[in-house]
């Protein structure tokens, strides 16, 4: 198995999924990260036009690819062989995140023109125009179209900050989004390794959604903070008006409460519907027991969390209310 990256949160998982398997790993990536012990390791920069060279001429049993730029899938087409390639894409090529539990034959958003994916607000665009460069392939292919991830090692901290905040709370309380019915989904890091390694070995044709079961948000709250511990503090509802005057935003990014988008055009773009995914062999644990893995993590990591509140934000925005 070729992967395409693996020393970081999704491709590290596969990586470490395959080898237990006993695949035989080779990851090609620039090498930020350690990669897993046990994979041959060749490092290159795909953005560069020969960066495959080094794996060119061996013929794969499968290639594992997680990029978001166009110009990288459309080189490893290219250049790779392979009898079948597996590519992580995104439920954000949607074009409508109002509308529940999409299924994959769900309108998409046009495929990016070019290479190069320069911001986040074209990622669903680039993300199309990388499935479409995988389906051009002889190879065949699957598709996984994955929602949120979560787990250990999630660096942004979406999956992570609710379970640490119920742990090391500012107050009395810990606030929330006063959203309750929110739909939130969530699919642990591990559990869409293992489906990508299966689909690997299977060899299973098609696009697939990838994403844990749609949840309210305050189910969700509630077994974060039962998985805090006895300690944890009650949960505290902030009106969603109170938030925008406050400036806290939603899903991520500084100032933010995650696992939460206030707009209404994007409601529901973090469901989908998965039954395709469950019926080839996805399965999925419970939401407590991510937040149970990823808890550790957070007391431990060593980058900055990208999203929810500092303890100085979560206690200015208290002394905000009534």
């Amino acid at each position: 198995m070729l992967l395409l990256g693996g020393t970081a949160f999704l491709g590290r998982a596969i990586a470490v999924e395959a080898l237990a398997r006993g695949v035989e790993v080779t990851c090609l990536a620039r090498g930020t990260g350690a990669p897993p012990e046990g994979v041959s390791f060749v490092r290159a920069d795909r953005d560069e036009d020969d960066a495959f060279a080094p794996v060119a001429t061996q013929h794969w049993d499968a290639v594992i690819d997680v990029s978001r730029q166009p110009g990288q899938v459309r080189r490893a087409v290219r250049d790779l062989s392979t009898d079948h390639a597996v590519f992580i894409s995104t439920t954000s090529v949607y074009a409508y995140g109002d509308r529940l539990e999409q299924d994959e034959d769900a309108p998409l958003l046009p495929a990016l023109d070019g290479d190069v994916m320069t911001d986040m607000s074209t990622y669903g665009p680039a993300k199309v125009a990388c499935e479409e460069a995988v389906r051009a392939s002889t190879a065949t292919s699957t598709i996984i179209r994955a929602g949120l991830i979560g787990g250990p090692g999630d660096t942004s901290g979406r999956s992570g900050y609710y379970p640490w905040r119920f742990a090391h709370p500012t107050g009395d309380d810990v606030l929330v989004p006063d959203d309750p019915d929110f739909p939130c989904a969530l699919i642990d890091v591990d559990d869409l390794a293992a489906w990508v390694v299966t689909a690997a070995q299977d060899r299973i044709a098609g696009t697939y959604n990838g994403t844990g079961p749609t949840t309210p948000l305050a189910e969700v709250l509630e077994t974060a903070r039962r998985v805090a511990g006895d300690q944890a503090p009650p949960i505290r509802p902030v009106p969603v008006e109170v938030l925008r005057q406050a400036g806290v935003e939603s899903w991520m990014g500084p100032t933010s409460l995650p696992l939460w988008i206030d707009d209404p055009a994007d409601r529901y773009g973090a469901t989908a519907d998965t039954r395709a995914a469950g019926a080839r062999g996805l399965t999925t644990r419970p939401l407590e027991e991510t937040f149970a893995r990823v808890l550790p993590y957070e007391e431990h990591r060593d980058v900055p969390r990208r999203a929810g509140l500092s303890d100085l934000e979560e206690q200015q925005l208290r002394s905000q209310l009534a």
